[in-house]
């Protein structure tokens, strides 16, 4: 079985309410994608986050960040989009990325297309409501076929995100067309708690996404359990042969009554992977699994 892809999650739209390590700054990503590469990740997924922690859309950001990452490790950067903060046209969702493509300092190894729209309102348990009623991630196909013909110029890898069954079942058109490559790199979005867009972060919730794997291609899959707890699905997706997408940028994770931080979250799924047979891709693995292309920057 393929050694296994752990990718790091820092930060996301999460706040430090419910665990203090989440790092919004730049100095305080770089950091923690030093830490997380020398646990044992391959990938590292980062947002932009101002001081309070609001989402920040500068491309300095991603500038300064992506700069520091590269200048003390070789773990591969997948940056963001803007999820549903970023709410503008195709062009304006990619502009980032752009930027970012202007040297290989600064350049990424990924970007994001997830294959659909959905409603993503957040659900209080407490009151028994939704707290937003009025968001929607917006991904047309156009807009979709758009992100992936740019991500192509640049040799990045798509990174594609299935929150249900109908986005792989997109993946696999894009693929029957040509808009996308095999390997496919497909992470399934689960989620749980107070988001219910994605299937439930349980074996049937899993089954139900591997079930539809498109069978005339070769995709390589991984997981993320968004606003749940992961490790209640670790163990079974290591055995089946999938990968990890995991830390508190989805989930206070909590060791007894300690906070953990990322780099121990990531330590955590290497100890486990090792103890089911299977070590921790290194960044030169990784590339192999997933066929990735050397960036073209930008002329």
């Amino acid at each position: 079985m393929q050694n296994i892809i752990i990718e790091a999650r820092v930060n996301e739209l999460a706040t430090r309410i419910g665990n203090p390590h989440v790092p919004f700054l730049p100095a305080e990503v770089i950091a923690d994608a030093k830490a997380c590469h020398d646990a044992g990740a391959s990938i590292f997924h980062f947002h932009g986050r101002n001081e309070d922690g609001t989402p920040s859309h500068d491309p300095n950001f991603y500038l300064e960040t992506n700069a520091g990452i590269r200048a003390q490790s070789d773990i591969l950067i997948h940056p963001t989009l803007g999820y549903v903060a970023n709410d503008t046209d195709a062009k304006g969702r990619f502009a980032a990325i752009e930027q970012m493509m202007q040297s290989a300092e600064t350049a990424p190894d990924f970007a994001p297309m997830d294959t659909g729209s959905v409603n993503v309102d957040w659900w209080n348990p407490d009151e028994g409501k939704y707290d937003t009623t009025e968001l929607i991630y917006k991904n047309s196909t156009g807009t979709l076929m758009y992100f992936a013909d740019r991500i192509r110029h640049y040799n990045l890898t798509p990174y594609l995100v299935s929150w249900n069954v109908s986005f792989t079942r997109q993946i696999e058109q894009f693929l029957k067309m040509g808009v996308l490559d095999a390997p496919a790199y497909i992470c399934f979005c689960m989620t749980d708690e107070i988001i219910f867009a994605g299937h439930p972060g349980t074996e049937a919730g899993l089954d139900a996404h591997t079930a539809f794997l498109p069978p005339e291609f070769e995709t390589v899959w991984t997981v993320v359990n968004y606003k749940g707890d992961l490790f209640q699905l670790t163990e079974k997706i290591i055995r089946t042969g999938g990968h990890i997408s995991i830390g508190l940028g989805d989930y206070a994770y909590m060791d007894g009554s300690r906070h953990m931080t990322n780099a121990e979250v990531i330590a955590k799924v290497a100890d486990q992977a090792r103890r089911l047979g299977r070590e921790p891709a290194s960044v030169a693995e990784t590339r192999e699994i997933l066929n990735m292309k050397t960036p073209r920057i930008a002329a």
